[in-house]
């Protein structure tokens, strides 16, 4: 008896092993740029009490960052598309790196937003290849699986990463988190130099080619959709931690479990997507759109309840979003031309982060001028827009589309 199994059986492991440590990785590399993207929204008030300024003008670095991958995505990913997936991968996440150690050793705010620009530049090219690397990494039936493992970085990055950075910041302080997260960020690295295999870099895409991409009208309306649904969302939650303190007067340890939760929510999301997504995209995207404007607008009703109430809205919410990003990434691959879905991807990367700087933006000027305690209705207004003509225009082209593994 071969206790190694079959010859067939041992070709299984090997298949399935090449397609599942190289996601994995991918997964832990997605994990790390989402708690550094998210982190200063958990560490805000004791960054601005460190540079003795407001928390809306800390603020600011949440907006300049996503503002700074809006206007770098689809600039260097037209730089890059000659240079191998993995040697650019690699490339990203060592940049990514570098500035997080920067970013650690920030004397003053302005050295930390350098910093910070730094890794929006390897935010802004890693986030436009991950998805299609994912999907070109998994075999075909597998490609709803690998698009729900990289949200799952995402999910998981908010139930350990944000609180976790949090309670590190809390207790040494927030420049000992960003540079946990350098550090970790070399960890992988080092595995995906050994794990990732190598794939051919394609035809380049050129800047001859945008106009065809840019007559897409799925991609078009989907795209308009995400400005609108992620400037309403970020204009609740880049305010999240103040208004928990101030509106809803939840301790710390509360706030922390809300995040938690709000986390753990999109995991289930993930998953839901990894079994379902295949056939039932809309209906996912349908849902995220309308439980990100019901939680917006639940926000200040809820806070009124105490923790249980605030909670149940993390809950709702962190479902919303998780599905929310998984299944528009699965949109950008469905509707993206061939060939184009990198590039399609940095579009659609730059205009999600137009959303989340708008929207902090957006936030910041309700906190500032009106009061805190607003923000869940300005944004559960601009999402319920959203939500109509994703419901009335881009749900209709979505269907028009037909893709080999994206239903």
């Amino acid at each position: 008896m071969d206790v190694f199994g079959t010859p067939s059986e041992r070709k299984w492991v090997l298949v399935s092993m090449r397609f599942w440590v190289p996601l994995v990785g991918m997964t832990l590399s997605t994990f790390v740029f989402n708690t550094s993207e998210f982190m200063p929204i958990g560490l805000l008030t004791d960054i601005a009490a460190d540079f003795n300024m407001t928390e809306s003008a800390a603020g600011m670095l949440i907006s300049v960052y996503a503002w700074a991958v809006m206007i770098l995505s689809l600039p260097l990913m037209l730089c890059v598309t000659k240079v191998p997936p993995k040697r650019l991968l690699l490339g990203v996440i060592v940049l990514f790196g570098i500035c997080q150690l920067l970013s650690a050793a920030s004397v003053n705010f302005w050295m930390l937003m350098a910093a910070r620009i730094g890794v929006a530049a390897a935010h802004a090219v890693f986030w436009s290849i991950i998805t299609p690397l994912a999907v070109r990494v998994a075999p075909s039936s597998k490609a709803s699986l690998a698009l729900s493992m990289v949200g799952m970085g995402t999910s998981v990055a908010m139930i350990f990463g944000l609180p976790c950075g949090r309670m590190l910041g809390l207790a040494i302080g927030w420049r000992a988190t960003f540079l946990t997260v350098g550090i970790v960020s070399f960890a992988i690295v080092a595995c995906l130099a050994f794990v990732f295999p190598k794939l051919d870099a394609g035809k380049p895409f050129t800047l001859g080619k945008l106009p065809s991409l840019l007559r897409t009208r799925s991609l078009l309306s989907m795209y308009l959709v995400t400005i609108i649904v992620i400037t309403a969302y970020f204009t609740g939650y880049g305010y999240i931690e103040p208004f928990f303190q101030q509106v809803a007067g939840l301790p710390d340890d509360a706030i922390t479990f809300a995040l938690v939760l709000f986390g753990a929510a999109g995991l289930v999301g993930s998953l839901l997507f990894a079994r379902l997504g295949h056939v039932t995209l809309a209906t996912f995207i349908r849902f995220a759109c309308a439980g990100i404007a019901a939680a917006l607008l639940l926000m200040a009703p809820a806070a009124t309840g105490g923790e249980v109430s605030s909670c149940f809205v993390c809950v709702l919410w962190g479902l919303a979003a998780s599905l929310f990003n998984v299944s528009f990434n699965a949109a950008v691959i469905k509707c993206a031309p061939e060939g184009a879905s990198s590039v399609a991807m940095s579009m659609y990367s730059g205009l999600y982060n137009l959303g989340i700087g708008t929207g902090t933006w957006l936030g910041g000027m309700v906190t500032a001028n009106v009061g805190i305690g607003l923000i869940g209705y300005v944004g559960g207004v601009l999402a319920l827009a959203g939500l109509a003509y994703c419901c009335l225009r881009f749900v209709g082209l979505l269907r028009q589309v037909r893709h080999p593994s994206i239903g």
